[in-house]
C-alpha cells in the first residue's frame, strides 16, 4: 500500500514537471487565432486568468513551416548555439581532464589549498565573476566575439571537481601495477585513467551541453551584435503577437537537449554517484 502511495505521488509530480513541456508541444501545433483567443490576457490589462486547452481545435504545422522555411534567422541563432556549446565542451575535455587526473593522482605541494579554490570558484555565481571577466575580455580584445563566451566556460571549475570525483574511484593498486610493469605515465592516462574515468568525463559533458545550451545571462552580457546571439537570446526577441512561432522555437529548442540526455543518462547518473562518493 505504501508503495503504490509513493508511486502515485511520484505520478503526479512527474506530470507537474512535465506539465509546461506538454503546454509548449500541444501549443506549437494550434492555430494563430486560437493561440490569441486563449493568451489575450497576457497581451492586455484584462486581470481575466488564462484557460490554456491542452488539445486542439484546428492541429496545424504552419508554425514551424514558417520558422524553419521562411525565418533565416533562426538557423543563425541555432548555428550559434551549436558552434558555442561543441567549443566549450572540446575546450573543456582538453583542460578540465588532465586538471582533474592532477587532482586525483598526484601528490604536490598546496594541492588540497588549490583544489578548495576549485571548488569555492565553482560555488561562485556568474553575477559575482561578471565584472572582472569583462575587464579581462576588453582587455584582451574579445568582447563582442563568440570567444568572450567561451573561453570563460572552457575554464569552468565545475567539470574538473566532476571529473576528479570519477578518477578517485580508479584502484590505486591498478596504477601501481602498470607503473612496476614500465607504463609511462601518458600509457597510464591514456589507456587506463580515461577509459576507467569515462563516465565522469561523460557526465560533465552531458551536464554542461545543457547548461550552455540553454545560457543567457554571459552571451547578453558580452555580445552585443545580435547575429552573434546563441538560441536562448533568441527566443525573447520574438515578437510576442507571435505567440505560435514562439512555442514552436521553443519545441525545436528542446530536441537537442532531450536527445542529449537521453543517450547520456546512464553516464550521467554514474557520474553523479561517483562524484557523492568520500575519497
Amino acid at each position: 500500500m505504501k508503495s503504490k502511495i509513493i508511486s502515485i505521488f511520484m505520478c503526479l509530480l512527474a506530470l507537474i514537471i512535465c506539465l509546461p513541456v506538454l503546454i509548449v508541444v500541444c501549443g506549437s501545433i494550434k492555430d494563430t487565432d486560437e493561440l490569441r483567443t486563449l493568451l489575450l490576457p497576457l497581451f492586455t490589462e484584462s486581470k481575466r486568468l488564462i484557460h490554456f486547452k491542452l488539445l486542439a481545435n484546428y492541429p496545424t504545422g504552419k508554425h514551424f513551416y514558417k520558422l524553419l522555411l521562411f525565418t533565416p534567422a533562426f538557423y543563425t541563432v541555432f548555428w550559434n548555439s551549436i558552434r558555442i556549446v561543441a567549443l566549450i565542451l572540446v575546450f573543456q575535455l582538453f583542460i578540465a581532464v588532465p586538471g582533474a587526473w592532477a587532482f586525483a593522482g598526484f601528490r604536490f605541494k598546496g594541492k588540497s589549498i588549490l583544489f578548495s579554490l576549485y571548488v569555492i570558484l565553482m560555488l561562485m555565481p556568474f553575477q559575482v565573476t561578471m565584472l572582472s571577466q569583462y575587464l579581462v575580455l576588453n582587455n584582451l580584445k574579445l568582447l563582442d566575439t563568440h570567444m568572450a563566451v567561451i573561453l570563460p566556460a572552457a575554464f569552468s571549475t565545475f567539470p574538473v571537481f566532476l571529473i576528479y570525483r570519477g578518477f578517485t574511484t580508479i584502484p590505486k593498486g591498478l596504477l601501481e601495477a602498470a607503473r612496476i610493469d614500465g607504463a609511462s605515465e601518458w600509457k597510464i592516462f591514456v589507456h587506463i585513467v580515461i577509459p576507467l574515468g569515462s563516465s565522469g568525463i561523460l557526465s560533465a559533458m552531458v551536464l554542461g551541453f545543457l547548461e550552455y545550451w540553454n545560457m543567457m545571462e554571459q552571451p547578453l552580457a558580452f555580445l552585443k551584435d545580435k547575429s552573434l546571439w546563441p538560441l536562448s537570446l533568441y527566443l525573447p526577441e520574438v515578437d510576442l503577437s507571435q505567440a505560435g512561432m514562439v512555442l514552436a522555437a521553443s519545441v525545436i529548442t528542446l530536441i537537442p537537449a532531450i536527445l542529449i540526455f537521453i543517450m547520456g543518462q546512464d553516464y550521467l547518473e554514474k557520474g553523479i554517484i561517483a562524484s557523492a562518493l568520500k575519497e
